[in-house]
């Protein structure tokens, strides 16, 4: 069966299980877990003390334990910086004596380690690749990860959960971060005090985490087929539900491990028998392939009554309601019959409901979750807003989406002309910078930081995959500075013409 027919089939939004091998594919420099144990080995001694530690934990099979390596390396380190206070890891020393004051208790070696993965870039050859799985995040629930960095939440804009924030959470538009994070490097899983302790509390999120097994299909990307993580998940899934069960073979159906084939265009999935100690012979579904596009936009082509997106908006409105204060709650069979308020949740005949109340700055203030989950339904309620010409609004990317947008034309003249004037304008007080975090690390006022970041993007010196993760973790979306940004981006990133005239 073809994977655009496989995924077809699903009747639930899918859970991708992300590994390892993602980070290895789309980052720059990245690791797996003994590269990096490996990198941190060379930086504060050398790789033959590196290949000494690795020698002392082989197991049988020649398997090397790297949570107890990473114990053995983490107490070296520690001896390492507290000798050195100054030295090459001050900064690392300087962290970790703050953390301390704030009672704040994480290894020098977490620290290091959050360090190392905060500061991976995306390879540009993959960025093509990448898009098309911002495509289909639309059709994803929600992702789990045993990978450290923040790719996903970056790249995806997913809400991480770590440690306890797991349990009782909302699946929808999340990920799961059971081995922790370079955000809170005390929640790091590393060594192998850290995987007992780990174990030992496991129970309510290894619960939580069965719910969405048993109720989602699962892909898998960037694990082998022998991986442990793979193996530890079958098993505690068969180890609540009965093997031979119909609720065991649904959930065999939507099991889908997708291994990795170097220059595989494959497209067909197989049925695939992986042995379990301590039980039957486990049948899941397998896709050898180096071809991702083609999971990414089946994953994107999935047709489900409710959209993740309107799921996501439902669960927060029912979030709010569940919190109390100030929001009006009216039940009632018909429409007409609900007052209104500040959110209305309403359930009835579909002819009588229209989707008519968003403004000019809900469609800034929500354009990167629109344009990446496509909805042209809400798109076209621009054509009732009515946009003064003194705005910036950022039409290239939703007129690209939907094309029977009337003031399209005139909207894109609007947010030409006003980028050209800020250009004429600034064009006396502009500066040379090379690259993005030049100007963020730069002694200049934020405001100036943002007038400049506006040329950087319009003269091409910032990528768009730069400007994009810039905006998203800007903290104020409501002003003017945002919205220029903004402008400067969608007009780069979706514009198939070059009409501003850019200064030497």
């Amino acid at each position: 069966m073809k994977i655009k027919e496989f995924i077809a089939q699903f009747n639930n939004y899918p859970i991708l299980f992300i590994g390892t091998g993602i980070d290895l594919r789309y980052l720059q420099q990245a690791y797996n877990w003994e590269s990096l144990l490996k990198q941190i080995a060379c930086d504060f001694r050398d790789v033959e003390y590196f290949k000494e530690l690795k020698y002392t934990h082989i197991k049988d099979g020649n398997d090397c334990d790297y949570a107890a390596l990473a114990s053995e390396m983490s107490s070296d380190f520690d001896i390492c910086c507290k000798e050195n206070r100054n030295g090459k890891f001050k900064d690392i020393n300087d962290v970790f004596y703050s953390l301390l004051d704030r009672n704040i208790k994480v290894s020098r070696l977490k620290l290091y380690v959050a360090k190392l993965l905060s500061s991976l870039s995306v390879r540009e050859e993959k960025q093509y690749e990448i898009e098309c799985l911002k495509n289909a995040k639309k059709n994803i629930a929600s992702i789990i990860t045993t990978n450290y960095d923040n790719f996903i939440e970056t790249q995806l804009q997913f809400n991480p959960l770590i440690g306890n924030d797991i349990l009782l959470s909302n699946p929808y538009g999340s990920v799961y971060k059971i081995h922790g994070c370079v955000s809170k490097p005390e929640k790091i899983i590393l060594t192998s005090e850290d995987y007992v302790n780990f174990s030992n509390k496991y129970e309510l999120i290894r619960a939580q985490l069965l719910s969405l097994f048993i109720h989602h299909p699962i892909i898998f990307l960037g694990y082998s087929i022998n991986d442990s993580n793979i193996k530890e998940i079958l098993k505690t899934i068969f180890t609540y539900v009965e093997l031979n069960s119909p609720q065991a073979q649904k959930i065999r159906n939507n099991f889908l491990l997708v291994e990795y084939v170097e220059n595989s265009e494959n497209e067909e999935v197989y049925e695939h028998d992986i042995e379990l100690e301590g039980f039957e012979t486990i049948r899941i579904n397998r896709l050898p392939t180096d071809n991702y596009v083609s999971i990414y936009k089946a994953l994107k082509e999935l047709t489900l009554p409710v959209s993740v997106l309107d799921i996501r908006k439902v669960q927060n409105i029912v979030k709010d309601i569940y919190a109390g204060g100030k929001i009006k709650v009216s039940v009632a069979t018909d429409i007409d019959r609900i007052e209104n308020s500040e959110k209305i949740l309403i359930i009835g005949n579909k002819d009588k409901i229209q989707y008519v109340s968003m403004q000019a700055k809900d469609f800034i203030d929500d354009y990167f979750n629109i344009v990446g989950e496509p909805n042209e339904d809400a798109i076209k309620l621009i054509n009732r807003l009515r946009i003064q010409s003194s705005q910036y609004f950022p039409i290239f990317a939703f007129s690209s989406i939907c094309e029977s947008l009337t003031d399209a034309p005139k909207l894109k003249n609007q947010q030409v002309s006003k980028l050209q004037k800020f250009i004429d304008d600034e064009i006396n007080n502009r500066l040379e910078f090379s690259s993005i975090n030049e100007i963020i690390n730069s002694d200049m006022a934020q405001w100036r930081k943002d007038k400049e970041l506006t040329l950087a993007i319009l003269y091409g010196k910032i990528s768009s995959s730069e400007a994009k993760e810039y905006l998203t973790t800007y903290s104020n979306e409501k002003s003017s500075d945002y919205r220029r940004l903004l402008c400067a981006y969608d007009y780069k990133a979706y514009s198939k013409t070059q009409d501003l005239k850019l200064h030497p």
